[in-house]
């Protein structure tokens, strides 16, 4: 009879047998057109001979479909369910949680995140800094569009339609009414600024605005179709967030959006 340890081996090859074929999965997502056995076995990392038996299991499952003609393999009708299945689950929210909440405790400083509301950027959490920042900042909290570091990442990103009938709800007091170009002008050079801003630097940044001796770098993070779906900011006092471009606190804001996209199922093209 085998012991315990035996036992133990058992998962183990059992754990790294699912891993091993996961590599195959996971490199079919990665690409858009189906793929050659030899393909698909050498970007996985494994001789065709190894692949060619999960993909058999994997095709009686529904994960993976082979075509009749070219013998090329794709994701399957099951791996589409699987996916969709995980869309419906991911809430970006609260895939940023997890994100965010470590930035703060690496960095010591304050992050928020933030959705795009009915009334514009809008503060749904807030992770305080280690030494508390004198700032009326709270879940709830609207931010200027254009003069926060956290409004201008959404205007950098996302369509400018909503951006400009924010500002012209906001200017004549009625949604439904409009401005003309001349007085949305202004607004769009706002929006352009913002876009090459963040072209230029892969984030946002405020420095001592709008609050005095507080700087500011944000970074939005993108869904499964590349739409926008939150903004992280991580703010200090200008002595721990130094407003320099390419400073570790810039960097690690990025580091933190990008995370949050893969969790989101965003895949750059």
């Amino acid at each position: 009879m085998a012991d315990s340890s035996d036992d133990a081996v058992k998962t183990q090859r059992s754990v790294q047998s699912v891993e091993v074929g996961g590599r195959l999965l996971l490199t079919l997502a990665a690409h858009a057109a189906p793929m050659t056995l030899k393909d698909l076995a050498a970007q996985a990392d494994m001789p065709a001979s190894r692949a060619h038996p999960y993909l058999v299991s994997f095709g009686r499952l529904g994960l993976v479909s082979q075509d009749a003609v070219s013998g090329r393999y794709a994701l399957g009708p099951a791996a589409l369910q699987l996916g969709l299945a995980a869309l419906h689950q991911c809430e970006p929210v609260r895939a940023a949680e997890p994100v965010a909440e470590a930035l703060a405790s690496s960095t010591g400083l304050a992050v928020a995140v933030a959705v795009w509301g009915n009334f514009g950027p809008t503060v749904v959490r807030l992770f305080e800094a280690r030494q508390p920042l004198h700032v009326s900042m709270r879940a709830g909290t609207v931010m200027s569009p254009f003069g926060t570091a956290t409004g201008r990442a959404f205007a950098a990103v996302m369509r400018p339609e909503p951006l400009l009938q924010l500002m012209s709800a906001t200017a004549l007091g009625e949604p439904t009414q409009t401005l003309d170009d001349a007085s949305l002008a202004p607004h769009q050079a706002h929006i352009a600024q913002a876009q090459h801003e963040y072209a230029a630097h892969g984030c946002t940044r405020a420095v001592g605005r709008p609050i005095p001796g507080i700087n500011a770098f944000s970074a939005p993070a993108f869904d499964h179709d590349g739409t926008p779906a939150i903004v992280l900011t991580l703010l200090g006092h200008q002595d721990h967030v130094p407003a320099d471009w390419t400073s570790a606190t810039a960097a690690a804001v990025k580091q933190a959006a990008v995370e949050v996209s893969y969790r989101l199922g965003y895949r750059p093209r």
